[in-house]
């Protein structure tokens, strides 16, 4: 092992992240380190996972049957993707999906490539919930590539002293075996935003974020108690599978705004999840329900059926929504309580596609993934349309 390898290898804490450069010994590692969880912990399930099927079969799958196939001789079961040596098993799974996740309970995991976009933070907790059981320890191995729950989950909390989160960061020359010049060459070559992260392994704001005047040490903030009288205002977006609300308080002394509540869910009928947001706005000043694309009348329908009188957005168009959303940020109006996990993840993944240049172009990337920022564009809707007239 390198010396970086070696700090993981030794880190006792239960959340050891190893967040490092390209090539530098991360995916390797981790076969190895999952084994001494297993001598450690005894027979039973494992868990490896890594952020797409596409990154299991070129990246995880070959380092897997090199150290528990080749070495340790355990059996490959392809059509179940579990390694077994009779005991225990390992059991190999795609972040991609989160709902496969949920059907087991393990002793140790690892995730590789886990700050990919593609590996959300609901595969993280479906993965601590696997763990739950057992209090079992997750190692994470990753290039950073975005600001979304790594950062906002592991990092920042680990340098706020954590004691359950390690952070082991290193270059990609940390591998005696990556070449000086290659490394020398890419830092040349590559904008500098790309390099860092790439190569350092260091968090830094990527090209193409839409909610780049986002600040983590002006807009997320700690949780506080909200006067009872303060406006409410409660964006929707609705959906079978993914029903999103965002949850948004305003200070009428100075017309600022912090979002104070989120949630994503499904599987239930409109008014089950009516009933469950009535019961939450019982007690607070809710002057606004809004949500809903232009073609979504029939779902604002079935909410005011069920009770709540969810109204269209003033703006169906998603990039004056978004401006909109920008001004608030830029104009240091609009704050997050750190507790909203699933939004900060959202702000920090939300991006335009690049081109080939690494240049910004109109696209959102995977548009239709951001469900709680859907949300948060329609639920300032109502109170950005006073305080625009104001101001």
């Amino acid at each position: 092992m390198h010396a970086g390898q070696k700090r993981a290898w030794n880190s006792e804490r239960r959340f050891p992240f190893v967040i490092a450069g390209t090539q530098g010994g991360k995916t390797s590692f981790g076969p190895w380190w999952l084994y001494r969880e297993i001598q450690s912990r005894g027979p039973g399930d494992y868990l490896a996972v890594t952020a797409t099927y596409d990154l299991f079969k070129l990246k995880m799958l070959p380092e897997m049957r090199l150290a528990f196939g080749s070495y340790l001789g355990w059996r490959w079961r392809s059509g179940d993707r579990i390694f077994t040596d009779g005991e225990s098993r390992v059991i190999l799974r795609s972040a991609h999906v989160p709902e496969g996740l949920e059907s087991a309970t393990v002793k140790a995991a690892w995730l590789d490539e886990c700050g990919q976009d593609s590996f959300r933070l609901e595969s993280w907790e479906a993965v601590q919930r696997r763990l739950s059981l057992s209090q079992g320890r997750a190692l994470g191995t990753t290039t950073p590539y975005n600001l979304g729950w790594l950062k906002s989950e592991i990092f920042d909390k680990w340098r706020a002293g954590n004691s359950d989160i390690d952070v082991i960061q290193f270059k990609s020359t940390m591998n005696p075996d990556f070449p000086r010049a290659e490394y020398d060459r890419m830092r040349d070559a590559l904008p500098a935003w790309k390099f860092r992260m790439f190569y350092d392994g260091d968090f830094t704001r990527p090209a193409g974020m839409i909610y780049s005047d986002f600040d983590d040490n002006v807009h997320k903030i700690a949780p506080f108690p909200i006067p009872p009288e303060w406006p409410r205002y409660v964006g929707l977006d609705p959906g079978a599978v993914n029903q999103a609300l965002v949850w948004i308080a305003e200070n009428p002394d100075n017309n600022t705004l912090v979002v104070y509540r989120e949630s994503l869910s499904g599987n239930r009928t409109t008014r089950e999840h009516a009933a469950e947001a009535l019961e939450l706005a019982r007690s607070e000043n809710v002057v606004a329900w809004t949500g809903g694309a232009k073609s979504e009348q029939q779902q604002r329908w079935d909410w005011q059926d069920a009770g709540v009188n969810v109204q269209a957005p003033t703006i169906h168009e998603v990039e004056p929504g978004i401006d909109r959303v920008i001004s608030l940020f830029k104009q240091k109006r609009l704050f997050v309580f750190d507790t909203c996990k699933g939004l900060l993840d959202e702000i920090g993944t939300y991006a335009r596609e690049l081109d080939l240049d690494g240049n910004p172009t109109e696209k959102i990337r995977d548009k239709n993934k951001f469900h709680r920022l859907d949300a948060l564009r329609y639920g300032v809707q109502p109170v950005t349309d006073v305080i625009w007239a104001i101001y």
